[in-house]
């Protein structure tokens, strides 16, 4: 992981991620920074969620035909996430609560970084409408 240089857009980008619990996207990001630095661009926002993104302090959620979501990586907090195939909405998912895949599910002398898991389906209020193709 490389060390990302603070900045004040890179600090109010954070902020703003530690704040909501939505998985935003970098639209919604750029809308709440500018009410702490006007003068910052959507561009601005988009190459500092990059950064955030290399760096693993963010995450990024992602759907074909939609707005890449962010998701800050909370310390303590590790979870995977579930996505409605109807609304698009993402809720998380206690890491705690997934069962451990033995190591010998695994290719020999395969060493596991990072684990990102996604369940598919369609949340409580959106029942028994149709999924939408992916």
């Amino acid at each position: 992981m490389t060390m990302v240089r603070q900045t004040r857009q890179r600090q109010a980008v954070i902020e703003v991620l530690r704040g909501s619990r939505e998985h935003p996207d970098a639209a919604w990001i750029h809308g709440r920074v500018r009410e702490a630095l006007p003068q910052v661009s959507l561009g601005t926002v988009y190459r500092t969620l990059d950064a955030l993104v290399r760096d693993g302090v963010v995450v990024t959620i992602e759907r074909a035909g939609q707005a890449t979501r962010y998701d800050y990586k909370h310390a303590g907090h590790d979870h995977h996430h579930a996505v409605c195939r109807c609304c698009g909405a993402i809720f998380d998912v206690e890491a705690a609560a997934v069962p451990v895949l033995p190591p010998s599910a695994l290719p020999a002398g395969f060493q596991v970084t990072d684990v990102r898991l996604e369940f598919m389906g369609v949340c409580p209020d959106c029942g028994t409408q149709p999924p939408m193709t992916d």
